[in-house]
């Protein structure tokens, strides 16, 4: 017979020893909802399933089972998507058993997806979206058809490109589909064993929050991340640093200071990454003091915003188009409403430049800002010579679809 999600879950909770009761209040569900669950009186969602699969430490047996019971793929994918995926990457992949990976196999598919994340950072999210996207699923492939200890590597491989993958999708402003790869990243790491994409998935899940102006949901999917068990040092540091984000949205100067304090602390003290698996997270240089500098804008400490910005955009390198747009066009509003019209002008051609390369979603919503608040100044020498030119990056933005 069949186990259906509701046997599985009862099994699952009853190995962790954890009370109905004790699980409601991990996953913030209430009890009689998930006894319903357990009795198959109602189907899961994919949501309580990737909740209840963390709290129980289950692998993803429960999110694998919750969508079997919504008649969702299991993710195989049908021999067309592996051929497209193959012919993105130039693997000619024909029918029939194929070896196992070796290890140059695996360090080139590493490396494709580092030569395609680099790419993003000075880049429209239209020029790297599909080759991401066929490549999580040429790795998802290989990883299910091949044994130990082939298989885990790749699965985290796919997981970390599924991540890098919402992201280009929120900057391209489809905040649909980045939620839906993030995900998908957070349920291919727990195949893989790994809960480090999965907390950080979470600090993403944060970030499009963030970006909405809910501070109470950034807030609480920051601290989500923060309990998320076998977390690193960095992971929980950028997921402090969201929640500070999240603080500086609400008004909250204390908070927000503790938490870039804490975040600051742990990324200082976070081991180096390793070598064979990507870096998760912002690779510019002092990604705590660049948001420090942002939330100081949010708490209407606009002059104060536009030092601290100043001073670390200093160290981010010209290659870092997108991190240079996002933080410049920040430091550029903050020196309009601070009054220092003359920084602003003497700031903007650059990220202008970086902007129009970068096409991204994110950057545009401060730019407009940047254009409604320099409105006011129009007759400005420097605002009346620059306006042209920022309407020209708000009114132009490439497809991804």
């Amino acid at each position: 017979m069949v186990e259906t999600f509701g046997d599985l879950l009862r099994r699952c909770r009853s190995a962790a020893g954890i009370s109905m009761s004790a699980l409601a209040v991990r996953v913030n569900y209430s009890k009689s909802y998930l006894s319903k669950l357990e009795n198959d009186l109602k189907p899961p969602n994919a949501t309580v399933a990737r909740l209840c699969d963390a709290a129980l430490d289950a692998g993803g047996a429960l999110i694998e089972s919750a969508r079997e019971c919504s008649g969702e793929r299991s993710g195989k994918l049908d021999r067309r998507q592996v051929l497209t995926a193959g012919a993105v990457l130039g693997m000619a992949f024909t029918g029939g058993p194929r070896p196992v990976p070796d290890e140059r196999v695996v360090t080139g598919l590493r490396t494709t997806f580092e030569h395609l994340r680099q790419l993003a950072t000075h880049t429209s999210p239209a020029v790297v979206i599909e080759p991401l996207v066929a490549q999580v699923r040429t790795v998802h492939a290989l990883a299910r058809e091949n044994p130990e200890p082939v298989r885990t590597r790749l699965l985290l491989l796919a997981a970390r490109i599924a991540e890098h993958t919402g992201w280009m999708y929120q900057e391209a402003g489809d905040d649909e589909q980045a939620l839906r790869w993030t995900r998908d990243a957070a349920d291919l790491a727990r195949a893989g064993g790994d809960r480090e994409i999965a907390g950080y998935s979470l600090v993403r899940e944060a970030g499009l929050a963030f970006y909405r102006h809910d501070a109470a949901a950034t807030i609480g999917l920051a601290r989500q991340a923060q309990r998320m068990p076998l977390s690193g040092a960095r992971t929980l540091g950028l997921a402090l640093r969201r929640e500070a984000q999240g603080h500086a949205l609400a008004g909250d100067r204390d908070a927000c200071a503790r938490a870039f304090d804490r975040a600051a602390e742990l990324v200082a003290d976070a081991p180096a990454a390793d070598s064979a698996y990507p870096v998760l997270g912002s690779t510019a240089p002092d990604p705590i003091g660049l948001a420090r500098g942002w939330s100081l804008f949010d708490l209407g400490r606009s002059a104060e915003a536009a030092e601290v910005l100043d001073r670390a955009l200093v160290a981010v390198p010209a290659t870092s188009r997108r991190t240079r747009a996002r933080f410049g066009a920040r430091a550029a509003l903050a020196h309009a409403l601070a009054g220092d019209l003359d920084q602003c002008c003497a700031s903007l051609p650059g990220t202008l430049d970086d902007a129009a390369h970068v096409d991204s979603a994110t950057v545009r919503l401060d730019l407009r800002d940047l254009a409604r608040t320099l409105n006011r100044w129009r007759g400005h020498p420097g605002v009346r010579d620059l306006y042209p030119d920022l309407n020209r990056v708000l009114q132009r933005h490439w497809q991804y679809s």
